[in-house]
């Protein structure tokens, strides 16, 4: 089943409160905060009243938060290698 990914890219600062308020409906307080709605004409409807402020695409399955933090996680750079003595002696 196909899902919105949906990320606040713009703060509603200043804008009418019906945009506020599909903001809030979708789950999206904070900037970057990203939300999955499964795909539904009801969803797309509120995200065209706010196109301008958010980022949109389809994913097949919707990611959990451990899942979205793993994803943001970076490289930790460097890679911990055993020096050549020890991975000769673990053949032997």
């Amino acid at each position: 089943m196909p899902f919105f990914k949906i990320t606040l890219i713009r703060s509603a600062i200043g804008l009418p409160k019906k945009t506020t308020g599909v903001l809030k409906a979708l789950g999206l307080r904070k900037r970057m905060a990203t939300v999955f709605h499964p795909v539904s004409p009801q969803v797309a409807g509120q995200i065209m009243a706010i196109k301008e402020l958010v980022a949109v695409s389809e994913v097949e399955q919707a990611l959990t938060k451990s899942e979205m933090r793993a994803s943001r996680r970076p490289d930790p750079g460097y890679y911990i290698e055993t020096p050549a003595s020890e991975a000769l002696d673990a053949r032997i």
